[in-house]
C-alpha cells in the first residue's frame, strides 16, 4: 500500500478513525448514468470515509413467483449478502417497512454510531423482491427512503448521495437543504 494512500486511510475525522463504509447491493448495475453518479459521489466520498461497493448476483427466476418460490429467491441472495458481512461491522438494511430518517437524523444516527466506537458500516440492498427474512435479522438497523418503491439499481445512488450528505452535516459543512 502506498504511503500515502495509507496515510489518508490512517488520518482521524474529529479525533475519531476514518469510516469504512460497505455497500452490498443485488444485481449487476448496468446504466451508465447511475454508474457514473455513483462515482462522482464516492470521489466526493473519499475525502470522509473508505467506500467500497460490492455486488452480488441476483438470482435468476421467471416473473410470476409463488410466494414460496420469492422467499427462495430472496433466501439465495440472502446467502450471497451475508458471505460478504463481517460479525464486526454494523449492517444498515434497506427496507421499506424500516425507519424513515431526515438526512440530518440520519447523519445524526452515523455520527452517534462512530463516537461509540463503530467504524465499519454496511448498507444492504435487495433485489427486485426486496431482502431474505436472515439478512434483515442480522442486520442492526432497518432503514427506509419512504414508502415509494424506487428500482434498486436507482436505490445505489440515492444511497450514495444521502452518505455524502449525512458526511457533509457532521462535518459542518454546507448542504443543500
Amino acid at each position: 500500500m502506498k504511503k500515502k494512500y495509507a496515510d489518508r486511510l490512517n488520518k482521524t475525522i474529529k479525533g475519531r478513525k476514518l469510516m469504512n463504509i460497505k455497500i452490498i447491493s443485488v444485481g449487476k448495475l448496468k446504466e451508465k448514468y447511475l454508474v457514473q453518479g455513483i462515482a462522482e459521489y464516492t470521489k466526493r466520498l473519499s475525502k470522509y470515509c473508505k467506500m467500497s461497493l460490492i455486488e452480488v448476483p441476483d438470482e435468476k427466476a421467471p416473473e410470476k413467483l409463488s410466494e414460496a418460490e420469492m422467499i427462495q429467491v430472496k433466501a439465495k441472495e440472502g446467502e450471497r449478502i451475508l458471505a460478504k458481512i463481517k460479525e464486526s461491522e454494523y449492517v444498515f438494511a434497506l427496507a421499506i417497512n424500516g425507519k424513515n430518517p431526515s438526512s440530518e437524523d440520519f447523519a445524526k444516527t452515523l455520527d452517534t454510531l462512530q463516537t461509540s466506537g463503530n467504524s465499519q458500516f454496511v448498507f444492504v440492498i435487495g433485489g427486485s423482491l426486496g431482502l431474505s427474512d436472515d439478512v434483515l435479522k442480522r442486520s442492526n438497523a432497518q432503514i427506509s427512503f419512504g414508502k415509494m418503491t424506487y428500482p434498486h439499481q436507482l436505490m445505489r445512488l440515492i444511497l450514495v448521495e444521502q452518505i455524502y450528505r449525512a458526511m457533509r452535516i457532521n462535518a459542518g459543512e454546507p448542504y443543500h437543504k
